[in-house]
């Protein structure tokens, strides 16, 4: 057994019933009014602004570039979100698009979202990202490795990708719903953290479940683990599903009450999504207003 399979096997067993129930008792806790409005801006500033269609077209990247700069185009008060993500044939156009503004440049790499594809062209997909302008990296593991007990292949993929990243920030997806168990979804964690990971990620968006409460909680220990042990800070970013202010609020209160306030922060936490910004939006409006506006209020991403 290699030295990476013995600190994995013994990381201590997942409690499942007992993380849900934590999960589910602090999805319970609300945000008082008075913090609402904070809360809300904060999770705008966290939203990776995501389009990854077969469909999609320079025409619709800029639009989303222009939503990213400016959420509200009538209220210069409205924060701009954290970053745009796109496919690395899009990054172009995104860097132009999103030039001097300070949102970040997110590009899915690495054959996403199967990862299947040999390790050559997954690097190769990388750096191209980066030349093209992306300073930040969303790659997918090798879950058929990592499942198979091969974890030091998974490693040695990571370590080989954040080399390829530069500058880049690294976001490891982990596809926690193909991972099976939470000790899975522990392990892989701490697998990505020690790889070099500045981020890792519960899910493409591509299958379900996606992001869930529970795993993200279990991720987030994971996270506030590896400084406690390291020294080195993670990030998380929890992905697919997170639809609703009121389930933004949720993951707010477990980033809070689980990592702890260092992590109430967008180089710290991410909501990957893009229905989740027009909610939040028609959320903020109804404070600033009384009023509560339709879906026709904002732009269809």
């Amino acid at each position: 057994m290699t030295e990476l399979s013995t600190l994995l096997s013994g990381l201590p067993g997942v409690d499942r019933v007992g993380a849900d129930q934590r999960a589910a008792t602090l999805a319970t806790r609300s945000i008082k009014t008075t913090a609402k409005a904070w809360a809300i801006d904060l999770a705008i500033r966290m939203v990776d602004l995501t389009t990854l269609e077969g469909a999609d077209t320079p025409g619709k990247v800029r639009t989303l570039c222009a939503k990213a700069r400016r959420p509200e185009p009538s209220d210069p008060t409205c924060p701009s979100v954290a970053a745009i993500c796109v496919y690395p044939s899009m990054v172009p156009v995104a860097a132009e698009a999103l030039k001097g503004s300070g949102v970040h440049l997110a590009s899915v790499a690495t054959a996403f979202p199967s990862g299947q594809a040999p390790l050559d062209i997954r690097l190769d997909d990388t750096r191209a990202a980066v030349a093209a302008g992306a300073d930040e990296i969303d790659m997918v593991i090798n879950r058929g490795a990592f499942l198979s007990g091969d974890v030091d292949r998974v490693f040695d993929e990571i370590v080989a990708v954040k080399e390829a990243c530069g500058k880049a920030h690294l976001k490891v997806i982990l596809e926690t719903g193909e991972l099976v168990t939470y000790d899975n979804v522990r392990r892989a964690s701490w697998l990505a953290m020690k790889a070099g990971a500045d981020f890792i990620k519960t899910s493409t968006g591509k299958i379900s479940p996606a992001a869930t409460l529970p795993v993200t909680m279990l991720m987030l220990e994971a996270v506030r683990d590896y400084r406690e042990a390291t020294g080195r800070k993670v990030g998380v970013k929890p992905a697919g599903g997170i639809r609703t202010t009121k389930d933004a609020m949720k993951y707010l209160v477990v980033v809070n009450e689980t990592a702890g306030p260092d992590w109430l922060d967008p180089d710290w936490f991410r909501f990957g999504a893009s229905s989740l910004l027009n909610d939040l939006l028609m959320q903020r409006q109804k404070l600033t207003t009384g009023h509560y506006s339709g879906p026709d209020y904002v732009t269809v991403d």
